[in-house]
């Protein structure tokens, strides 16, 4: 039966939504069997790195001070000026309390050593089956590293599959810092040099389709700076054209490319260092276009490259946009993001991804998603049935089952 009126659209966009099981298409969180690699519980949410910036908005202590502490104590100093000396409603903040009342603890008790207790009562791999069945999150994409001597010696030794967690083979050091990384593939067995000859470039060959297949990767992934430029004489671009092309083709992964990234403009707060500028999206669409049998997947980190980017998005089969990544992944942008894909693109976009780096943060970075994204897509149902366009409830589901998860995995798998 179509759906009768604006009421009838709200309920059955709200229950599609709420309902569909995510595939979370780029975290960084691992297996069980990667061990403390694997983050979670509130200590891991307090000192996550947004939050980390955001105290030293108020405190005046010297950033070496801050890293000498111990994890609990960090925890208590961010607790204490964010939580209690401040109200929490930035992005990062309410996060943390959206888990906590997610997990059934007292919010309004601000007690942050229940909450330890809490977590103290539960073990990793109890937690992961909890968090995956709260958020329901059906499987999430990792970031493996293959040059993280701890990631690389578990891959090595002691792997052990999830089939809810799937492999990305992030290739960062060897696009980014070549003259380093060069002399660990030679250490490795590689007969490579720092010179890019025809031999170096086989063997770099030889390195990703060795990890590709021991990963079994769904995709191929670097985060890049603004000042990406392709092509370009560069170690990079050669790089990319001879040897993460080639094999992205030859076992037919997209390659994932997250742009705009500036890294450590502040060195003293470590991984919150990191700040965001404008790339090129003529990089995008002259990879597309010079290379129609590579898929690529883009997400941008500037604000001002999401109209472009989708519009080069409706020029290029090749191209799969994702997510509202990191500095953008705050309900104000998610929601002007989402609405503006959705009418360039249609349902053809993956509209977003957690990036999480602790696992609870699951739970909270897609409730928060899924609200905005059933908002965007109630309006743009009812500009439909406006039109006198029927909607049966069974073709909003499959729509909403294309956005979280079908979309990614077609994209994958499709030949070109």
């Amino acid at each position: 039966m179509p759906i009768a009126d604006v009421k009838e659209l709200r309920a059955a966009v709200d229950a599609a939504v709420e309902q569909v099981e995510i595939t979370d298409v780029h975290t960084h969180l691992y297996t069980p069997c990667f061990g403390d690699m694997l983050l979670w519980g509130v200590d891991e949410l307090l000192t996550y790195h947004y939050l980390v910036a955001e105290v030293f908005r108020w405190i005046d202590m010297p950033y070496d001070e801050f890293w000498s502490m111990s994890k609990k104590e960090q925890a208590d100093l961010i607790w204490k000026t964010l939580f209690l000396e401040n109200s929490p409603y930035s992005e990062a903040c309410r996060g943390v309390l959206t888990v906590l009342n997610k997990l059934g603890l007292d919010v309004a008790k601000r007690d942050l050593e229940a909450y330890r207790q809490y977590f103290a009562g539960k073990t990793m791999e109890e937690y992961v089956d909890q968090v995956f069945e709260l958020s329901r999150v059906k499987e999430v994409v990792m970031t493996n590293d293959p040059f993280d001597d701890n990631e690389r010696k578990v891959w090595l030794e002691s792997y052990k599959a999830d089939p809810r967690f799937k492999a990305a083979l992030r290739i960062d050091p060897l696009l980014n810092t070549w003259d380093q990384t060069w002399i660990k593939l030679k250490e490795w067995g590689y007969d490579v040099e720092e010179e890019l000859s025809q031999t170096t470039l086989k063997e770099v060959r030889r390195f990703l389709s060795d990890w590709a297949n021991r990963m079994q990767p769904v995709y191929m992934a670097v985060s890049l700076p603004p000042t990406f430029a392709f092509p370009e004489n560069s170690t990079r671009a050669v790089l990319i054209e001879e040897c993460v092309l080639p094999v992205c083709r030859e076992f037919n992964i997209p390659l994932a490319m997250m742009i705009g990234v500036k890294k450590l403009v502040n060195p003293g707060l470590k991984l919150a260092g990191d700040s965001v500028g404008k790339g090129s999206i003529e990089t995008v669409e002259y990879l597309c276009a010079n290379h129609p049998y590579n898929k690529f997947m883009v997400t941008m980190l500037s604000r001002e490259n999401q109209h472009e980017l989708s519009v080069a998005a409706r020029k290029f089969r090749n191209l799969m946009v994702f997510g509202c990544w990191w500095f953008l992944n705050n309900p104000s942008l998610v929601d002007e993001m989402t609405r503006m894909r959705f009418e360039l693109l249609g349902v053809s976009v993956i509209p977003q991804h957690s990036d999480a780096r602790v696992l609870d943060q699951l739970i909270y970075k897609w409730a928060h998603s899924r609200k905005v994204i059933a908002d965007v897509l109630f309006d743009k149902y009812r500009d439909l049935m406006e039109t006198g366009w029927q909607l049966e409830e069974s073709e909003i589901r499959r729509d909403v089952h294309k956005l979280f998860s079908q979309n990614f995995w077609d994209f994958v798998n499709k030949k070109l």
